[in-house]
């Protein structure tokens, strides 16, 4: 079938260990990919995923790293070479809130820490992943954004919806800018979602009432969005932002 293909797929997927990036990393290991399971502190919980993903039968290895940090990002992509192989994929994931409530309230600090793993994290894990796969044959990248670029998030976290936001537009200019080297960029859009993400537990609970559907989603249900785009059922898909949200 055109534009399949049999070569093993290394996938690189920051923030792993928890939540949607550990529900990503289980679905890709179903699919047969082997993987370097990102984390920035929780050791146990990455030994766990790559222990499930191992079970799935593919290889997993998990690697500490500080996304924001060029040199942190460069030693994850070398111990994926040197323990897996050439990286054929991406799912940039890792993201943090930073401070929770009104702007004029938010601490600069805290909205540049936010800033430096949701926005130059991305862009700094894409760009060694783009060097490796134009060195190789290709491949695909997933970012992870949110339904708050669009929605805005007033009253909550309005720099993480602008971040989010770069994150949208980082993904269409890139795709265009790498398309010709055969490697396609993707971007899925989750609305709120059952993780421990949030500063209140119970907020996928009231914010799933308001929503169309009428309920907050499963990691696994952007687990699914990501291991489509990440497959040759999308060979011809790049650029596109899939907003899974339940209507919102």
């Amino acid at each position: 079938m055109a534009g399949m293909t049999t070569e093993r797929r290394i996938t690189v997927v920051t923030g792993g260990s928890r939540g949607i990036g550990a529900a990503v990393c289980r679905r890709l290991a179903a699919g047969g990919h082997d993987l370097v399971v990102g984390y920035r502190s929780d050791a146990a919980a990455a030994e766990r995923v790559a222990a499930e993903a191992a079970g799935l039968g593919v290889r997993a290895v998990p690697v500490a790293v500080d996304t924001s940090d060029a040199a942190s990002v460069d030693r994850l992509f070398d111990t994926a070479a040197e323990r897996l192989g050439a990286v054929t994929g991406l799912v940039n994931n890792a993201g943090i809130s930073g401070p929770v409530g009104r702007l004029a309230d938010a601490d600069p600090e805290g909205m540049r820490d936010a800033l430096g793993v949701n926005v130059l994290g991305y862009l700094i894990c894409a760009r060694r992943a783009v060097r490796d796969m134009t060195a190789g044959e290709g491949g695909a990248i997933v970012n992870i954004s949110s339904a708050a670029a669009t929605l805005g998030s007033p009253g909550e976290y309005v720099h993480y919806a602008a971040a989010k936001a770069a994150v949208d537009t980082m993904t269409v200019g890139l795709a265009k800018e790498v398309a010709a080297d055969g490697i396609r960029v993707n971007c899925v859009a989750p609305g709120t979602v059952w993780t421990e993400f949030h500063q209140d537990p119970q907020r996928p609970a009231w914010m799933g009432e308001t929503t169309p559907m009428g309920r907050s989603g499963q990691p696994e249900e952007i687990a699914g969005a990501v291991a489509w785009l990440m497959s040759d059922d999308a060979s011809y898909t790049t650029g596109a932002v899939l907003r899974v949200a339940g209507g919102r």
